[in-house]
C-alpha cells in the first residue's frame, strides 16, 4: 500500500511540475488592433503618473488648471488686435553725449519693422504700441496682460533685442568689425494668458568701415544694426507662419 501511495504522489508531482514549466515558458499572444492597443484585454494603469506629485506652495496655477491647459486646444481669434511691448531696459541717456540719438533711432527702426510686418497680415485688424508708462520697470506677464486688456488687444507681441561687437584690428588694411544680435519674441493670448508662440533668433554680420562712416563708432553702429535686422527678418517670417496657420 505504501508503494502505491508513493507512486501516486510521485505521479501528481511530475504532472504538476510539467504543467508549471510549460505554462511559464510558453508565451501568450494577444490580438492587437490598428491603434496598437490589445483587443479585448484591459491592463491596469498602475504606475502611470498623470498629475504632479510635488507640493509647490509658490505655484500660481492650480493642478487642475495645469491639466486643462496641457490637454486643451487653442485657436487664435479670426481677427487680431495686436499690442507690442519692448521689454529692453537699455538706458536712453549716454553718460558722455547725453541723449543717445542713435539708440533711439535704431529702436524706432526695429519697432517699425515689426509693426509694418504685422500690418501686412490679412488677419491683423489693428497694431498698437504699449507705452512704457503703462508698464513697471521690470514688466511681468501679469502687468503686460493687464496693459493689453486696457488697450483691448487680443494678443501681445513681446520682444527683446540684445547684441555685441567684435573688432579685428589690422595694420595694413581697414579694421574688420563683427556684430551679433539675438532677438527674442513671444506672443501672449490676452484672454487666456497662454503663450502659443515663441522664438529666439541669433545672427551675426561682418563688415569694414565704409566711406560714409564718419568714424569707427559709426561703422560699429551700422554693422550692429545690420545684424539686428537679419534677426528681425527671420522673426517676422516665423510670426507670419504662426498667424497664417
Amino acid at each position: 500500500m505504501k508503494t502505491y501511495t508513493f507512486l501516486f504522489f510521485s505521479l501528481v508531482f511530475a504532472l504538476t511540475s510539467c504543467n508549471t514549466a510549460r505554462h511559464a515558458s510558453a508565451p501568450v499572444y494577444y490580438p492587437v488592433d490598428m491603434t496598437g492597443s490589445v483587443a479585448g484585454v484591459q491592463f491596469p494603469d498602475e504606475g502611470i503618473i498623470t498629475q504632479s506629485l510635488f507640493t509647490d506652495k509658490d505655484a500660481r496655477i492650480s493642478e487642475e488648471h495645469i491639466q486643462m491647459l496641457l490637454d486643451g486646444s487653442y485657436y487664435l481669434p479670426e481677427k487680431l488686435r495686436v499690442a507690442i511691448v519692448n521689454v529692453d531696459n537699455a538706458p536712453l541717456i549716454n553718460r558722455r553725449y547725453g541723449y543717445d540719438e542713435d539708440y533711439l533711432s535704431s529702436r524706432q527702426k526695429y519697432l517699425s519693422t515689426l509693426t509694418t510686418n504685422l500690418e501686412g497680415q490679412q488677419r491683423v485688424k489693428k497694431v498698437s504700441l504699449v507705452p512704457d508708462l503703462m508698464l513697471p520697470t521690470s514688466p511681468s506677464f501679469t502687468s503686460i496682460r493687464e496693459a493689453a486688456v486696457r488697450m483691448q488687444a487680443d494678443i501681445v507681441l513681446v520682444y527683446s533685442i540684445k547684441g555685441g561687437m567684435y573688432s579685428k584690428l589690422k595694420v595694413f588694411s581697414a579694421d574688420e568689425h563683427k556684430a551679433f544680435a539675438t532677438t527674442q519674441v513671444l506672443i501672449m493670448d490676452v484672454r487666456t494668458g497662454m503663450v502659443p508662440f515663441s522664438t529666439v533668433v541669433t545672427e551675426d554680420y561682418m563688415s569694414k568701415k565704409m566711406k560714409d562712416d564718419f568714424n569707427d563708432n559709426e561703422a560699429e553702429k551700422r554693422i550692429q544694426e545690420e545684424a539686428v535686422m537679419k534677426t528681425l527678418a527671420r522673426v517676422s517670417s516665423d510670426i507670419n507662419k504662426f498667424i497664417s496657420e
